[in-house]
Formats: structure tokens, sequence, C-alpha cells
């Protein structure tokens, strides 16, 4: 295959899916130019270790890495364990809270294994911001401060309308694009991807990499994935994020859990369906072909089985319509023994850890989410006998069967 073949392809995997790619041309010419040297790119993701779960969000802009490695450009991996503890102020409302450098990198001992199940190790370069950040003199923040005015980062969208509304900007999160783009400078990026959220922070990276004299990033930016409530994208601080690390059966039913608008995007973004498989299953759920049940159940297995394989995502599907379907147990009901023979039912879901507190417990009781042995719970006060197994249930998901220690009885071997 020729150069100019190869260039063209490599121009049509890199913008398939991504929501604007900046400047096109210089991406061309940098493609143009590493197949004529020799020369992978250098490409750069940066994550911020703010929880320790990678979710199915990060997972959209990993595949577009891997992409990139699949065509055989260097990646490299930014944890931002130094950027945490400023928090990206990317598209927030208020401030983020502090973390201490020891809390983020507690968080990053996960992420490196939670995105080898999407990157390919062998063309894979990980680096934390610390090496860079954590020593960077005073005098050289002042310079590379200099270089972008307040006017500047006012034209942020979200800066803008915490001014307007007169909401607090510490001053710290001016610091916070400036940051990530000593990270382009530290590893002389040649392409840097992101969400569209991103968008500021990445054209600053281009800005201060002049500043040093490094030719700029091109910019490749990915649509963001809305999490399970529909509205907000996916967030870990929201709580709407379906993390790479749930377990198969969890991971399936929370996105069965999705609005029905959301099946093609879903589809398209997290299970990395072509732009063709995802116009045709829209059409089907349009002209009323394909139920949605369905077309969520397919993506879902896809899903998991990308994390988890084909068999524990059949599986999961299986326990998914045994509960929901066929309204049965799941077929493995953790067992809790407890010591008293008999508690009140909020007692009873909090030491059984279906809940985390007595208040939660009186909550899901009173939005009707609670069943013992199959029968909703309406009384916060019921008192539980636990002289017998007793299976409780809080929502879809959480199921327990609670007994007294008493009850305890030997089991032969089969």
């Amino acid at each position: 295959m020729s150069n100019k073949m190869r260039l063209e392809e490599q121009l049509q995997i890199i913008a398939d899916g991504a929501a604007e790619i900046l400047p096109e041309e210089e991406l061309r010419q940098k493609l143009e130019r590493s197949l004529r040297d020799g020369r992978p790119l250098v490409v750069k993701l940066g994550c911020d270790p703010s929880k320790p779960d990678l979710h199915l969000g990060h997972a959209v802009v990993l595949h577009k890495l891997r992409q990139f490695q699949e065509l055989g450009h260097q990646a490299v991996l930014i944890i931002g364990d130094f950027t945490a503890t400023i928090g990206d102020p990317s598209g927030r409302s208020k401030t983020r809270p502090q973390l201490t450098l020891e809390e983020t990198r507690q968080n990053a001992q996960t992420y490196v294994d939670q995105a080898m199940k999407v990157l390919l190790p062998e063309r894979l370069t990980i680096r934390f911001n610390s090496e860079w950040l954590e020593g960077l003199r005073f005098r050289e923040l002042i310079r590379v401060a200099a270089q972008c005015t307040v006017a500047q980062m006012l034209e942020r969208e979200d800066f803008a309308r915490r001014y307007e509304r007169g909401d607090p900007i510490s001053l710290h999160e001016f610091l916070y694009p400036l940051a990530q783009a000593l990270d382009s400078v530290a590893i002389c990026a040649d392409i840097e991807l992101g969400g569209t959220d991103q968008r500021f922070n990445l054209l600053m990276g281009r800005h201060i990499q002049r500043f040093y004299g490094q030719e700029p990033q091109c910019l490749v930016l990915m649509p963001l994935l809305e999490g399970t409530d529909g509205a907000e994208k996916m967030s870990k601080s929201l709580g709407n994020y379906i993390a790479l690390t749930d377990p198969p059966q969890e991971m399936f039913g929370k996105l069965m859990s999705i609005p029905d608008s959301l099946i093609v995007r879903y589809y398209r973004l997290a299970a990395f369906a072509s732009e063709e498989d995802a116009r045709r299953m829209d059409e089907q759920l349009r002209i009323g072909q394909l139920h949605p049940r369905d077309a969520k159940a397919f993506v879902a297995q896809r899903i998991v089985a990308f994390y988890y394989g084909e068999e524990a995502a059949r599986r999961a599907a299986e326990e998914f319509d045994r509960i929901f379907k066929y309204h049965e147990l799941p077929s493995e009901v953790p067992e809790v023994v407890l010591p008293a023979s008999e508690l009140p039912i909020v007692d009873v879901l909090v030491q059984a850890g279906l809940v985390p507190s007595r208040s939660e417990a009186r909550r899901q009781i009173q939005q009707g989410a609670v069943r013992l042995d199959g029968e909703r719970v309406t009384d916060w006060a019921l008192r539980v006998d636990l002289s017998r197994a007793r299976i409780l249930a809080v929502g879809k998901r959480r199921f327990a069967r609670v007994r007294t220690a008493a009850d305890a009885r030997p089991v032969a071997n089969s």
C-alpha cells in the first residue's frame, strides 16, 4: 500500500466518531511526515485520578487512543496525579474539592490496570505528571502564566457562566489549563485526545508549546457519553457512571437501565459500533422492526463481552433475564449470618450490607424498594424473625439471604 493510501486510511480511522479535529490540515501534515520518516507520532491522553474508577465515558477516548496504537503510533497515558490536586474545572458549576497528592496516587494505582482493558501495552508509555509539575519553580510558573490573560480564561463557558452568576472562581482553577499544557510540553505531544469539554485545555496546550518553541499539537475531540441518568455527561462526581471495573452482571444491569433514547449512542460510543451499524439500528428502532429492550440487551451484551469475554456476557444476560424477565432469584444470593434471632428491618438491612445506614434503609422502605421474601416492606418499624432464612432485596440488584447463627445447620457433602 502506498503512503498516500495509508495516509487516507489513517485519516479516515482517526476521524471516525470524532466530534472535531483541530487543525485538520496540520494533522494531515504530521501524518504525512510520520509515514515518510517512519517516526510514530506521540499521542497523548490525560486522566485525573480524582476517584479510583475509570468508566465507559473514559473508554470512548481510550478506544480512539487504541486506534492510534493500531496505526503504529506511540500512545502516552498521562496519569494526572498532580493536576488532580488542583481539580479540572471543565464543565463544573463550582470549584472541585481538592485532593492530596497521596489520595490521587492511591487512586492512580488502579487506573493503569483499568486502562489496559482497552489499550495495547506494547505501544503505551505511562507517565505521572507530578514528575515535572511537583518540582516546578515559581519563577517558571510566572513565565507560563504570563502567556495567558484573564480575558482568555473567561472565554471558557464554565468560567464565564460562573463569573456572570457571581459564583466563586478560585485562582488555582486558572492554573489547571496551564498545568495540562505543560504535560504536552513535557512529552512533546504531536496529538492530544480529549472530550469536547476539554477543548479549551487542549488549545492551551498548543499555545504553551509554541511558547517553548515546540511544534503545536493537533487536537482530536471525542463526543461526551451521557450517564445512566440520560441527562448529564457520565461522571464519577455525579455518580451516573458505569465503571470499567463493575462486575459483568452489574455492568449489564446498569446498561439495561439507560433511557431508550441513548441506545444507539451507547452502541456507537461505548460498544464501538461503526457509523453504518449504528445508523441501521437507529432505523430499525424508528420503524419498530427492533424492540428497544432487545436493542438494549444486544448493546449491553456487546459491551460486557468487550471487557469480560463472550461467556461472561452471556451469563450476565441470562442472570438479568432470570431476575427481571422471569422474576426469579439470582443464581447466587450471598448469605449473611446475624447474631440475633429478631431485629428491626432497618438494622437487618444495614448489617446485611444492603444499605450504608439506617436512614438510607428507611428511605428505601419509604420508596417501596425493599422486599422481604418477595413481599414489599412498607413499615420501617417491622421486626424480622430470623429463626429461619429470609430473602431480602433492595431495588433490583441487591439481594441477601439472612438468618441467625442459631439457624446454622451442617450441610452434607453432595
